[in-house]
C-alpha cells in the first residue's frame, strides 16, 4: 500500500488537532479535541500533561476513521505547539510529575526577581535574544523542579519534545531549534544548552533534550499502535515558526502576522542573528538541513480580542462580521483612537501599568466611529511592530505582508493595514497555518514534496491606496495617542 499522506499535529493553547494531507499536499479532514484549561485562585495557568498526550492519541485515531485512510498510508507525521509552556516528566515512566505550566503563567516571577539571575538580566539577553521574563522556560522549569517531589531522574523542556518521547515510547528525548530558542536557555548564537544561564536556574543541562534540526528525524511512533508500523515525526517547530514557514516566507526580509487573540509578527532575518534595540525579540526561525535561520518577533496583547470587547463588553456589536460595514460607515476624517492596553502594551512598548484609552472624541462620535477605531488599533499595533522591525535592519525594505486568522477576514481592517503600514498585504485562503507548515516541512523531509507543494495555499492581496499626507496625519496621531497612554501608566 503507497505511503501518500502525511499527519499534521497542531497542539495549542486550548486543544490538539489533527490534520490529513493527500499526495498533493491539499487539506482533506481535520480533527480536534479541547483539554482543561486549570486557573486557580493566584491566577496560575496550568495544563495536565497525560490529558495533553491521550488527546494527541485520540485525534489521530478519530482522523483516520472519519477520513478513510488507513494507517498503513501515512508517511509521516509533522508537529506544532504551543510555545514556552514547560513540563516535567519521568525518565523512566514517561508520566508527567507535576501539571504543566502554560506560556501565559507568570508564577516565577519571584525566579527571575533573584538577585543572581536579576542582575545578568544583560547578559541573558546578549545569549539569547530573549528578555528575562517568567513568560520563558527558563524560570518556568525552575519552578518545576523547586516544587515537584522528584529522584533528579527526570527530563524537563517544552511540550513538543515531551510529546516526542512519549510518541516514541522513550526512545528520542529532542526539542528542535525553533522550540529550544524560546526557553531562554540556548544561545542563539553559538547553537547551544548555555550551561552559565542553566546553572543560574538551578537546570543541569544534561537533562535538557537534544536539539536537532527543524526537518531532522524526530524517531517513530505507533500511536499506541494505530500504526501497525512506526511512522517517522520528521518534522518539530514551534506554531508560529510553523505559521511563518506555512507562510513561505523563507528568505530574508519576508514577514507574517497572524491576527488571533493577539498576534504574532515575525519576520525572516536570514542567517545571521540580530538583537533588537526597539523592544522586538530574536528566535531561531527553523533548521533544515543543517541551516539554522534566525527572525526578530513582537507580540500584542489585544488584537482579534478588541473585536471581542466590542461585542462581549461594550455591547456594540452583535457579531464579529459586523464591524467592516459599521466602519464604512463611520466618520472618516475625525480625530478619534482608540489604544487597547487592557492588559498593557506589548511589543514595542512593554509597559504592563498601560491603561486603555479612548481619546480624541468630538460631537460626530458615536457607535461606528467607535467600531472603527477599535479596527484600526490592530493595525496600528501591527504597524509598530513593523516600523520597530525596520529599524533593527536598516537597509532590509519590507514590501509586503503575509497574513493569516480570523480578522484577516475583514476587508476593511486589511485595507486599512497596507494603508497605514505603506505595504502590500497577502491575505492567506488557508486558516491552519502552523499546521499547514510543519506538515508540508515533514513532507519535503521525506521527499514527498517540494516547494511547490505550497501552490495548495491562495491569497488575495491589498495594496496602498492612501496618500503620504494622510497617512503620516493618522500615523502620527496614533503616536500622540499612545504617549498619552504611556504617560498615564
Amino acid at each position: 500500500m503507497k505511503k501518500s499522506y502525511i499527519i499534521g499535529i497542531d497542539q495549542s493553547t486550548q486543544g490538539t488537532k489533527a490534520l490529513l494531507f493527500d499526495a498533493s499536499g491539499a487539506l482533506i479532514a481535520r480533527a480536534d479535541k479541547s483539554h482543561k484549561q486549570m486557573i486557580n485562585e493566584q491566577g496560575w495557568v496550568s495544563h495536565d500533561a497525560q490529558e495533553i498526550y491521550e488527546n494527541t492519541i485520540a485525534v489521530v485515531k478519530d482522523l483516520l476513521k472519519q477520513s478513510g485512510v488507513a494507517p498503513e498510508e501515512v508517511a509521516g507525521i509533522g508537529l506544532t505547539n504551543q510555545r514556552e509552556t514547560s513540563i516535567l516528566w519521568d525518565r523512566a515512566t514517561g508520566e508527567p510529575l507535576n501539571n504543566a505550566i502554560v506560556w501565559q503563567c507568570a508564577r516565577a516571577t519571584s525566579i527571575c526577581e533573584r538577585e543572581q539571575i536579576a542582575s545578568k538580566a544583560d547578559m541573558i539577553f546578549a545569549k539569547t535574544g530573549l528578555k528575562l521574563s517568567p513568560y520563558f522556560p527558563a524560570a518556568k522549569i525552575a519552578w518545576l523542579l523547586e516544587n515537584t517531589p522528584n529522584d533528579s531522574n527526570v527530563c524537563h523542556g517544552t511540550v513538543d519534545a515531551y510529546l516526542v518521547y512519549r510518541l516514541t515510547e522513550g526512545k528520542v528525548y529532542a526539542t528542535d531549534y525553533s522550540n529550544a530558542s524560546r526557553t531562554q536557555l540556548f544561545d542563539i548564537f553559538a547553537l547551544k544548552w548555555d550551561k552559565e544561564i542553566c546553572s543560574l536556574f538551578g537546570i543541569d543541562p544534561k537533562n535538557l533534550p537534544e536539539v536537532k534540526d527543524s526537518d531532522g528525524n524526530f524517531g517513530e511512533t505507533t500511536m499506541e499502535g494505530i500504526f501497525p508500523q512506526g511512522v517517522p515525526i520528521a518534522a518539530v517547530m514551534g506554531d508560529s515558526h510553523g505559521a511563518l514557514f506555512g507562510q513561505q516566507c523563507h528568505s530574508k526580509g519576508m514577514t507574517k502576522a497572524t491576527y488571533g487573540t493577539g498576534s504574532s509578527i515575525m519576520m525572516n532575518i536570514g542567517k545571521e542573528p540580530v538583537l533588537s534595540n526597539n523592544g522586538l525579540v530574536t528566535s531561531l526561525a527553523w533548521s533544515r538541513k543543517g541551516q539554522v535561520e534566525y527572525v526578530l518577533e513582537g507580540n500584542l496583547n489585544y488584537t482579534g480580542a478588541v473585536i471581542t470587547w466590542l461585542k462581549d463588553d461594550m455591547k456594540l456589536i452583535s457579531s464579529p462580521g459586523e464591524t467592516e460595514e459599521l466602519a464604512k460607515a463611520a466618520v472618516q476624517e475625525d480625530s478619534l483612537y482608540l489604544v487597547p492596553a487592557f492588559t498593557g502594551l506589548g511589543a514595542p512598548y512593554w509597559n504592563s501599568s498601560a491603561k486603555a484609552m479612548i481619546c480624541g472624541m468630538d460631537r460626530t462620535t458615536g457607535r461606528n466611529e467607535i467600531v472603527r477605531a477599535a479596527l484600526e488599533s490592530i493595525a496600528y499595533q501591527i504597524t509598530d511592530v513593523l516600523k520597530a522591525m525596520q529599524q533593527d535592519c536598516k537597509g532590509l525594505e519590507l514590501a509586503e505582508l503575509r497574513v493569516d486568522g480570523g480578522p484577516t477576514g475583514n476587508a476593511y481592517l486589511m485595507q486599512f493595514q497596507s494603508d497605514i503600514s505603506a505595504m502590500k498585504v497577502q491575505v492567506s485562503s488557508a486558516q491552519e497555518l502552523s499546521g499547514i507548515g510543519v506538515a508540508y516541512m515533514a513532507g519535503m523531509s521525506l521527499g514527498l514534496w517540494d516547494e511547490n507543494v505550497f501552490s495548495q495555499i491562495g491569497r488575495t492581496s491589498f495594496a496602498p491606496t492612501m496618500e503620504e499626507e494622510v497617512r503620516d496625519k493618522k500615523y502620527q496621531g496614533w503616536k500622540a495617542a499612545v504617549e498619552k497612554v504611556l504617560n498615564n501608566g
